[in-house]
């Protein structure tokens, strides 16, 4: 742990309980345009740019009425997950005394996720976490969402962290644990309190596995 500088979490099933908010948004907005998916179509898209996916699946399930509408179907689920939220949020419990821990180990926090800025705005706001990490980084920061790296790489950027072997990364989907070994980090490690079970996330690439985000700093006292 001593060399650790920075560590980069995920949001919704990894900080922010998942309390099937994005995958009902997801379904009302797709259903609109005539698409409908199973659990597991949506399981799979967790953790990615929801921009990215929701164009993808426009692309490849939707009538051709609505192919080149993608922007409306976002718009939608937008408009969905607001509702859901309004319902109220909360954080996976020991994510704050995490997050303190932390603090107290003069290690930096970032917070990630594939929601645009102005749909994360609407998640911290519900949360009061204004200000409670030293990088936020949102999906329409980057070129392209997990899997790709660029989400850690932007949050070390922000954070002013410059080497990969001091950062770890902390999620719930297999998309994470991809993006956090495309990263190239010093420990990636998945959460079971969110969207993939173990048995899923132990076929990615990762470091460590532990039951939630509360486990952290045990984990890091035994390193």
């Amino acid at each position: 742990m001593q060399d650790l500088e920075l560590v980069v979490f995920d949001m919704a099933g990894t900080t922010v309980e998942d309390g099937g908010q994005v995958p009902a948004a997801f379904d009302a907005a797709l259903h609109e345009c005539g698409v409908a998916l199973g659990a597991e179509d949506l399981a799979n898209v967790r953790g990615a740019s929801k921009r990215e996916a929701i164009a993808e699946l426009v692309t490849r399930h939707a009538a051709p009425a609505w192919q080149g509408r993608a922007g409306e179907v976002y718009a939608s689920f937008v408009n969905h997950l607001e509702r859901e939220f309004g319902r109220g949020v909360k954080p996976i419990a020991g994510a704050q005394t995490t997050f303190d821990f932390l603090r107290d180990q003069g290690i930096k926090i970032a917070l990630t996720t594939g929601f645009d800025r102005d749909v994360a705005g609407m998640l911290l706001d519900a949360l009061r976490w204004r200000g409670r990490a030293d990088a936020f980084v949102c999906g329409d920061d980057v070129a392209r969402g997990r899997p790709a790296p660029y989400l850690v790489y932007h949050a070390m950027l922000a954070s002013g962290v410059d080497c990969v072997h001091r950062v770890a990364t902390v999620g719930d989907t297999t998309l994470d644990l991809q993006a956090g070994y495309n990263a190239g980090v010093k420990l990636n490690v998945g959460v079971l309190s969110g969207a993939h079970a173990r048995a899923k996330l132990a076929a990615q690439p990762h470091t460590h596995l532990v039951a939630s985000v509360a486990d952290l700093p045990a984990l890091l006292r035994s390193l």
